[in-house]
C-alpha cells in the first residue's frame, strides 16, 4: 500500500499491519513503526518498504474517574473523541494541538504543543504513564517514577521505542466550552513581543496570524488573539454543545489555488477584517483551538504535488533578528501561504528527551511543494534557525538534513539506545544514516 502523511509528500510504499487489540502480538517482519491517523505532517509517521502498525483499532477506553478527572485509555483514541465525550462533563485534554483528530499515541510520540504553552507546558507534562510494549514481547510500565528513562525517551521519541498500547491522562476541569477574549492587529515584530509579553500572564491561551507575505513597513504585521476558558456552568444559556459545521475538500485540486498573488490578497483581506480588531470576543474551544477542522482534507488544496510545513523554535534572545529575516526571505521568494503562526513557548523544561518545544519563540508556516526553489528556501530558513541555535520540528519536517537534526537534538546519541531493534521509521534512517 502506498502511504503519505498529512503533507502529502514523501509517498512510499508500506505493509499495512492493523492492530484491533492491545494484546495484540506484533508482527514479526521488521522494520515497523506504530501509525496512528497521520496528521504527522512529513515522514516521521512513514516507514517506506517496512511495515506500519494501524492503532486505530485501539480506541477503548480503559477508566475515567470523574473526581480526579483521570483517564486511562488505548492509544489509538482520538483527542477529538476525548472531547466529545468529555467536554460535556466538565474536562478537557491540558493540551491540545492544532487539530484534535491525533491519537492519543501520536501526542505522546511527537510531544505535542498547543496555544497554552506558556501556562501548561506540552502533551507529557500531563500524561501520568502508558504501557510500552516492545518487539521481543516485554511490556513496560511507564511513569515519571518507574522506568523513568524509557518514559523520557518515549515522550517526544517519535514511536520508534516501541508500541504505546494504553494511557494514563490528567486532564483539567473547565466550566464550558467557551473561551473568552480579545483579538487585536499588531504592525510589526516588536509589537507582537509587546503583546505577548503583556498577555502571558493574563491568559491561558495566546497566539498570533502573521502575514507571511508582507514587506517593507508592513514586514511582521499580524492579528494576536487571547483568551481564557469562560467560568460559565455548561448548562448555563449560550453555552451548548452544538456540533459544528463541517466543510469537505473531496479531491485533490490538479493546481493548487495557493500561489503567490492569492495568497497577498487572503492576508490583506484577513488582516483587514473586523473580527481581527475586537474587544470582546467569544469563541467556541474547537473553533479557537482547531480552525481548520472544520474543513476535512485541508490539505488537498494544496494539489497533487502536496505541502511542506515549516516549524522552528528559535531562542528568544536576538530572535527579532532572525524572524525579520526569515520573513524577508519567505515574502522575496513568494512562497508562502495564508497558514502562518507565531507563538511564544513558556519555559517549562520539556520533559521528553527528544522533545521539541523549549523555551523561544516558535513559527510555523506551509509552503505549497515547488520541488527544488520550495526546497532551496527551506534550507536558507534551515541556516536561519541553525545560527540561532534553534530547532525544526521533526513532526512537520520531511526534509531536514541530518547534520541540521543532529544539531537541532543533541540527545539523539543518548536517545538511540532506547529504539527498539525492530522499529524504524523514514524520517529517522534520513537524518542518522
Amino acid at each position: 500500500m502506498i502511504g503519505a502523511s498529512w503533507g502529502r509528500w514523501p509517498r512510499y510504499q508500506h505493509t499495512i499491519a492493523p492492530l484491533n487489540s492491545r494484546f495484540d502480538t506484533l508482527p514479526a517482519t521488521t522494520p515497523l513503526l506504530p501509525f496512528g491517523n497521520g496528521r504527522s505532517y512529513g515522514d516521521v509517521c512513514l516507514n517506506g518498504g517496512g511495515t506500519l502498525l494501524s492503532t486505530r483499532g485501539l480506541d477503548r477506553w480503559i477508566g475515567f474517574d470523574p473526581a480526579s478527572g483521570i483517564l486511562e485509555c488505548e492509544a489509538g483514541v482520538l483527542l477529538s473523541e476525548i472531547i466529545d465525550l468529555m467536554l460535556p462533563r466538565g474536562w478537557l485534554p491540558a493540551v491540545c494541538p492544532g487539530t484534535a483528530f491525533v491519537t492519543v499515541g501520536g501526542a505522546i510520540a511527537n510531544d505535542v504543543h498547543g496555544k497554552n504553552h506558556h501556562r501548561l507546558g506540552s502533551f507529557g507534562h500531563h500524561l501520568l504513564g502508558f504501557e510500552l510494549l516492545r518487539s521481543d514481547g516485554a511490556v513496560l510500565t511507564c511513569t515519571a517514577e518507574h522506568n523513568a528513562d524509557w518514559f523520557r525517551a518515549t515522550i517526544g521519541g517519535m514511536g520508534l521505542t516501541g508500541l504505546i498500547r494504553t494511557a494514563r491522562l490528567q486532564l483539567r476541569p473547565v466550566a464550558g466550552p467557551w473561551i473568552r477574549g480579545d483579538s487585536q492587529r499588531f504592525g510589526n515584530l516588536a509589537e507582537f513581543f509587546r503583546l505577548s509579553a503583556s498577555s502571558e500572564s493574563q491568559f491561558e491561551y495566546t497566539v498570533a496570524w502573521i502575514d507571511c507575505a508582507a514587506t517593507g513597513r508592513k514586514l511582521g504585521r499580524g492579528v494576536f488573539m487571547r483568551g481564557d476558558h469562560l467560568q460559565t456552568s455548561p448548562a448555563s444559556p449560550g453555552s451548548k454543545f452544538a456540533p459544528r459545521k463541517v466543510l469537505a475538500i473531496p479531491l485533490a485540486l490538479p493546481v493548487s489555488p495557493v500561489f503567490g498573488a492569492s495568497v497577498r490578497l487572503f492576508n490583506t483581506l484577513y488582516y483587514h477584517r473586523p473580527a481581527a480588531q475586537r474587544a470582546d470576543m467569544r469563541w467556541h474551544f474547537q473553533q479557537f483551538n482547531f480552525p481548520l477542522d472544520g474543513i476535512l482534507n485541508w490539505n488537498r488544496l494544496y494539489g497533487p504535488r502536496g505541502f511542506f510545513q515549516y516549524q522552528c523554535v528559535l531562542p528568544e534572545q536576538d530572535c527579532l533578528a532572525a524572524l525579520t529575516e526569515m520573513l524577508q526571505r519567505i515574502a522575496a521568494a513568494q512562497q508562502g501561504s495564508f497558514l502562518s503562526v507565531l507563538k511564544k513557548f513558556g519555559a517549562m523544561p520539556a520533559l521528553g528527551m527528544m522533545s521539541f518545544p523549549r523555551p523561544g519563540v516558535t513559527l510555523a508556516l506551509d509552503f505549497p511543494n515547488r520541488g527544488a526553489r520550495t526546497l532551496r528556501l527551506l534550507d536558507s530558513l534551515d541556516e536561519i534557525t541553525l545560527q540561532a541555535g534553534g530547532a525544526v520540528y521533526p513532526a512537520k519536517d520531511a526534509r531536514m538534513s541530518g547534520k541540521a537534526f543532529r544539531q537541532y537534538f543533541p540527545a539523539w546519541q543518548e536517545f538511540q539506545h532506547y529504539i527498539d531493534p525492530h522499529f524504524s521509521s523514514s524520517f529517522w534512517r534520513r537524518v542518522t544514516e
